[in-house]
């Protein structure tokens, strides 16, 4: 969520920040708001497609100060819209500024764009580094507060309605969470993070006194994500606000400054409501009333316990039980083995697919994995075939459909996107979407390399935890339009050559030698990175080509996660980074030898020519 105009209110106004030094507690961060801190790097390539592998240090490195610090971090992710879908306004201008910014980026311009793969490489990264956290089923807001709350620690985030919540033990915004920064203390209690923390006793003092109830009607009334002010702005135009409530300049600030001082007359909200009404034309009171009153409700406390879960794996929320979820999606969800966007699929039949960096004149790179989405939305939607179902008025052989956010030009379009039809297997009314589980694993690995269009006697020859990669990239090759080129498709695997000659200098496996070439050819590939670059143009097919791959593992990823992972994941860290695809991709075409990347380790040389050979027949 997010209080409109009310971090610059705040930030310009420090008084409200305490200091703080962060050290030996509990600290509650938003998942959301640290991997967009932390993708947005000073140094970030934004054109690419993302460098997962830079990414994944970053997650890395800001964990490791954490344990340096004795803080114990517990991430809570946002899942999807919510059965009621409040945000959808918000969301369709969100996702429109993204699309500005991804033609800006693709016009040369500066932005930023988080990468497509982004979250899944934050919740692969959080994995690895044993870190606990939760994908709640809906917005994470008021789970964040509940369990800072319960446990008396700080919040961590970029989220202004954090500002808005009763937290027992304090606020502090990332942008003051100066984590590279570090502080070795002389006192015992060691090292510990510079931040900084907002009181919210200091800013309702500063305002009245002003009750902490009446910040959520506050936030609701200058606005949310979940409410716009048209409804009131006949109050706004009427009423005498303390000190103004000028326009032009400031005028913004002044309005909150003023709304601040008038709601400090109130001893609780139900009577400051009452006033707002006052203002209202008779016939719009209730309903307003009502809309003020289900909006303050975002700021209550969350019936989800994730204590719970963080202790003993159980995530139980009442309106996924409302919402008819099956147990182990919703365990999956929570567990972050599924994707908000299987969530909403299922929940809304709706889903956006996020813009990239691509050939706005062309179809969305999106349009290129659609069949694997219809493969999903038949998985998640499929109509039973029981008894009940049998007579006459309620039979149809329509399948379901599912409405698409996307990319259109250089504007976001709505299309309606029918599910596709399943195998028997699938539609065998023993196993509904509760059981798909019970499927034998050889059926859904089956569904998943027949959606891909390969075989699995193909993958043998390829490192198990590279199969569904190399699966996509066949998916990719046969189903883009216009079609890869060769230099394409070799940058791309050299790239992920390079993510396995890495993974085996870096992190070798005990149990096996290192191979003393390993090590020479890695030392010659970085020597190779440092070169001074030949040709650092950006070529807007090639882009449009390598984000159709990123959407085609996107869905590869989503569709083998739905069937139980019939496949191993592979690590994103390891497998794309877009700037040096898109520089193997220019010095290939210039310098064919620059495929002999890695001729000092004959395991590599043989591994990309398996790749190779694998993708090409």
């Amino acid at each position: 969520m997010g209080v409109q105009g009310l971090t610059g209110f705040v930030e310009e106004r420090g008084v409200f920040f305490t200091e703080l030094r962060v050290r030996d507690t509990k600290l509650v961060i938003d998942g959301s708001s640290l991997y967009h801190r932390l993708c947005f790097a000073p140094d970030a390539d934004f054109r690419r497609g993302g460098d997962y592998g830079a990414f994944a240090a970053a997650v890395r490195d800001f964990f490791g100060v954490l344990r340096a610090c004795a803080v114990a971090p517990f991430v809570v992710l946002d899942g999807g819209r919510g059965a009621e879908d409040r945000k959808l306004p918000t969301l369709r201008g969100r996702a429109a500024e993204q699309l500005r910014a991804a033609h800006g980026l693709s016009r040369g311009a500066g932005g930023c764009l988080v990468p497509l793969l982004t979250r899944e490489a934050f919740v692969q990264a959080l994995g690895r580094l044993g870190v606990p956290f939760v994908q709640c089923f809906a917005e994470a807001d008021r789970e964040i507060a509940g369990l800072a709350n319960r446990w008396g620690c700080p919040v961590l985030s970029l989220d202004s309605d954090f500002f808005v919540f009763d937290l027992a033990g304090g606020y502090c915004p990332l942008s003051h969470f100066q984590w590279q920064s570090v502080r070795a203390a002389a006192e015992p209690q060691g090292c510990y993070v510079p931040a900084r923390c907002f009181s919210a006793d200091r800013f309702c003092r500063h305002f009245g006194p002003l009750s902490k109830a009446l910040l959520p009607l506050f936030a609701v009334m200058i606005g949310n994500d979940f409410i716009g002010l048209e409804a009131l702005e006949a109050f706004f135009s009427k009423v005498r606000l303390p000190r103004g409530c000028a326009a032009g300049r400031g005028g913004k600030h002044l309005r909150l400054q003023g709304l601040l001082r008038w709601l400090a007359q109130f001893a609780e909200p139900a009577e400051a409501v009452d006033n707002v009404l006052k203002y209202l034309k008779k016939h719009q009171r209730e309903e307003i009333r009502e809309l003020l009153c289900t909006s303050m409700e975002d700021y209550a406390p969350s019936d989800v316990n994730l204590e719970d879960f963080f202790q003993k794996g159980c995530y139980e929320c009442e309106a996924a039980r409302k919402a008819d979820v099956p147990q182990w999606v919703l365990d999956a969800l929570a567990e972050g083995r599924l994707a908000p966007f299987v969530i909403n699929a299922l929940i809304l039949r709706s889903t956006f697919l996020r813009v990239q960096v691509e050939n706005m004149q062309r179809p969305s790179a999106h349009s290129t994995a659609l069949p694997i989405r219809q493969v999903i939305y038949g998985l998640l939607l499929r109509v039973s075939h029981s008894a009940e179902d049998a007579s006459p008025s309620k039979q149809t052989n329509e399948l379901p459909i599912v409405c698409e956010f996307d990319r259109y030009q250089k504007t976001l379009k709505k299309t309606f996107v029918q599910a596709a039809s399943l195998p028997s297997d699938f539609c065998d009314d023993r196993f509904p979407l509760d059981k798909l589980m019970e499927v034998p694993m050889s059926c859904r690995q089956t569904l998943l390399l027949e959606t891909l269009g390969v075989k699995m006697s193909f993958l043998e020859p390829i490192p198990s935890h590279l199969q569904l990669a190399v699966a996509v990239t066949c998916y990719w090759i046969r189903c883009s339009e216009p079609k890869v080129k060769l230099n394409q498709l070799k940058a791309l695997l050299l790239v992920i050559v390079s993510g396995e000659l890495q993974r085996i200098t870096n992190d070798p496996d005990p149990t096996v030698l290192p191979a003393e070439d390993d090590s020479v050819a890695d030392n010659e590939f970085l020597k190779w990175k440092e070169k001074k670059l030949q040709n650092n143009d950006f070529d807007l097919d090639a882009s449009h080509s390598f984000c159709q791959w990123q959407c085609c593992l996107q869905m590869g990823f989503y569709l083998n996660q739905l069937l139980g992972t019939p496949l191993s994941e592979p690590d994103l860290s390891r497998l794309y980074t877009g700037t040096l695809v898109h520089r193997l991709y220019q010095e290939l075409k210039s310098a064919p030898s620059v495929e002999n990347l890695f001729v000092f380790s004959p395991k590599m040389a043989q591994l990309y020519l398996v790749l190779l050979n694998t993708v090409e027949s």
